[in-house]
């Protein structure tokens, strides 16, 4: 086995999640605008995002993903349930009044927060009164989890009546493939019917894998315990061996089209994807995904690793996210992490064949001439931090991405080769946590906000890793468009999203 592939396998077996990749292919990046906020990321201040409401989250840290059913906050644990970890199941929260959310309850063990299981991702199926939590095995050296089973599961919980505050676990359904992240697709045409498209991140040994990534399961029947594994797709044979061998080439995550008939693959080093999911959408029978996008017509761009990609509402567009660790995990991975780490790109897809690099927003912590400064040059600032674009949600004019240590970003695209900042928020951090992210937290930056923003009622709900769960009223250009939204997550069609799209 090859030597990469051999310290792969060990960094795998350690940190259990995808790995960011090095850059790759042909880079056009000469012609393409980058805009970038005007100051350094500084904790405890904002511009155009005013603070309405927040809860420490008993303090606890490791906070991982929110989903939210009526006027209850339910939030996930990006650690375990081992000793010295308390409260690490899934925390109930009471946003009734958003100015002041309070902690009510907690999904704990046996069901969550136990040892060696992290509860990463949640979802909520408002439809059915659902509430779907992803568990899965996390890693010792950057989740603080204790070793333990190869267990792998989404647990759906009955949120109907008093059950919203006391959820109650009515079916278990363990996938074929082990999950990392999900979507939550609610056919438009058909009530009653959803799928959850699952990133199941596999690195081929040889383009002869052909191993799935992305897996799609039928959902409708949760309340029965009827789980239907409908189609899976990888895109690792198109590669050539020396992608294989030199890129991170794994399916990370996805995002659906509201009709279902498009899905938007962030490949990590492998790039930048779109697939025709028609056939899945439609429910054919043995439904089968065409890739649209040849691997070889991926933009490219450098520090690639492709985490995340959201379309624009009604605009032939969309934003990409690289999520990038500290140095930290220079040692393990053997690529390049730390400064500048990785920021958002924006696509043109008119030519689904051919999409198009148009534009980036950077923050100053990108920046090369922050890079070369004494804080990018700073150890106890690079190694255990980072500043890297997470999780977005996009609406037609406006992109609101979580930044890690570069907190809340609003963006405007009205102009999408020119993005530039409307509004930002950084945590004031909390004196002390339970357990501090091992290698998000532990520098001079303890703001780590990382959740996909989600919009209701007209205000932004995000969680910050370590300091809780934040509320905020947009106030900057084009808060109209945000005021206007009753509900929107960037990883689901829920809510306003058919909407947004006409």
């Amino acid at each position: 086995m090859k030597r990469r592939l051999v310290v792969f396998a060990v960094v795998m077996a350690v940190l259990a999640v995808p790995v960011a990749a090095l850059s790759h292919g042909p880079l056009d990046t000469a012609k393409v605008s980058s805009s970038t906020s005007a100051t350094t990321t500084e904790p405890g201040t904002s511009d155009n995002l005013e603070l309405v409401g927040h809860s420490s989250l008993r303090a606890r840290g490791m906070n991982a993903a929110p989903a939210i059913y009526k006027n209850f906050l339910y939030v996930g644990s990006r650690t375990d349930g081992s000793a010295g970890h308390e409260n690490a199941g899934v925390l109930v929260v009471n946003i009734d009044n958003p100015r002041h959310p309070r902690v009510v309850g907690e999904i704990g063990p046996p069901l969550e927060g136990t040892p060696s299981q992290t509860s990463r991702e949640l979802r909520v199926w408002p439809e059915k009164k659902l509430l779907i939590v992803m568990n899965f095995r996390c890693s010792t050296l950057i989740h603080a989890c204790a070793p333990g089973d190869d267990v792998w599961d989404f647990k759906f919980y009955d949120l109907s009546g008093s059950n919203a505050r006391h959820p109650k676990l009515i079916a278990t359904y363990e996938s074929s493939f082990k999950p990392h992240e999900m979507f939550l697709w609610d056919d438009p045409e058909q009530p009653g019917r959803a799928l959850l498209y699952i990133s199941v991140p596999h690195n081929s040994e040889s383009p002869d894998d052909d191993t799935p990534n992305l897996l799609v399961t039928d959902i409708s029947r949760a309340r029965r315990g009827v789980f239907q594994e409908v189609a899976t797709f990888t895109a690792n044979p198109l590669y050539t061996p020396e992608d294989i061998e030199t890129r991170d080439v794994a399916l990370h995550s996805m995002s659906v089209s509201v009709d279902g008939t498009r899905t938007y693959l962030a490949y990590l080093g492998g790039g930048f994807l779109i697939l025709d999911s028609s056939e899945v959408a439609a429910g054919s029978q043995d439904p089968r995904f065409k890739l649209l996008t040849p691997v070889t017509n991926s933009p490219a761009w450098p520090n690639q690793t492709v985490h995340t990609a959201v379309k624009v509402f009604g605009r032939d567009l969309v934003v990409t996210t690289d999520e990038i660790y500290g140095d930290l995990l220079d040692d393990f991975a053997f690529e390049d992490h730390g400064c500048p780490w990785g920021w958002a790109h924006v696509i043109d897809i008119a030519d689904e064949a051919n999409p198009e690099l148009v534009g980036e927003y950077k923050i100053e912590e990108n920046t090369d001439a922050y890079c070369e400064g004494p804080s990018g040059q700073d150890p106890a600032n690079t190694y255990f931090t980072s500043y890297a674009a997470h999780n977005p949600t996009v609406l037609r004019r406006l992109g609101i991405t979580t930044w890690h240590s570069g907190g809340l970003q609003v963006f405007d695209l009205a102009d999408p080769t020119a993005p530039r900042q409307t509004g930002f928020f950084s945590p004031e951090p909390l004196e002390d946590v339970d357990t501090e992210d091992p290698a998000l937290s532990q520098g001079l930056n303890k703001a780590v906000v990382w959740s996909y923003p989600i919009i209701r009622n007209g205000l932004v709900y995000v969680v910050d890793v370590r300091n809780g769960l934040y509320v905020f009223r947009y106030t900057g250009p084009g808060r109209s468009e945000v005021d206007r939204i009753d509900f929107l997550e960037g990883n689901s069609t829920l809510g306003d999203a058919a909407r947004l799209e006409r």
